[in-house]
């Protein structure tokens, strides 16, 4: 018994471990795109780092992605920058995986 035992911890720990992760990425996903959405916008290095801290906040309001992609929508028309909900979601997917990169090169 204790073998199984064994094997459901390392499982938990495991998925424990994996969800972190998928976490840390989000987050980390969520600054880059902030960032880029701020360089559109044309702010400073501060306005950029705030601007990037509200996109993180803002993913926290439902869940899903459809928070963030409107805020990144409405703030960047705002600004008189052109773009479209379809631009937003390939820069998210584009910053999703340098996040990752990211995160695994300090692992």
């Amino acid at each position: 018994m204790t073998t199984f035992d064994d094997r459901e911890k390392a499982f938990e720990a495991k998925f424990a471990r994996d969800e972190e992760m998928l976490f840390r990425v989000h987050a980390r996903r969520n600054r880059l795109l902030g960032t880029w959405a701020a360089e559109r916008m044309g702010l400073d290095a501060a306005e950029t780092e705030a601007y990037a801290k509200s996109v993180v906040q803002a993913d926290f309001e439902e869940a899903g992605d459809e928070d963030m992609v409107r805020k990144i929508l409405g703030d960047l028309t705002s600004a008189g920058v052109e773009t479209d909900e379809a631009e937003i979601r390939l820069a998210m997917e584009a910053r999703s995986v340098e996040a990752r990169r990211q995160l695994m090169g300090e692992a």
